[in-house]
């Protein structure tokens, strides 16, 4: 049971992750995995673009196919819907974080 729990939460890290990212410039799904990968999350692309797709019809991202030396790459930025929900986890974690760390 443990490893549910702690793979509910971490699926929470990683939105915010992702969000983070797309605030700062767009991004593309395989950067992402790489992204991921060194902050100790191993993530398959049949993982993640589920997931970011989930996150564009909730309308925290958007996707925008751009031709990158001949290939068509997916650019996944940031909506103002989804930096509102990045600024309310923030100020949570800064919250939580205080509470754990007294």
């Amino acid at each position: 049971m443990p490893d549910k729990v702690l793979r509910k939460v971490f699926l929470g890290f990683i939105h915010i992750h992702i969000l983070h990212h797309a605030k700062k410039e767009p991004f593309y799904g395989s950067w992402m995995i790489k992204e991921l990968k060194e902050h100790g999350y191993g993530m398959s692309p049949g993982t993640l673009y589920p997931l970011l797709s989930g996150m564009e019809l909730d309308g925290l991202l958007t996707k925008e196919d751009r031709n990158v030396e001949g290939k068509v790459r997916k650019y996944y930025s940031i909506t103002e819907k989804g930096d509102k929900i990045l600024h309310e986890a923030a100020e949570r974690a800064r919250e939580l974080l205080k509470e754990i760390e007294s």
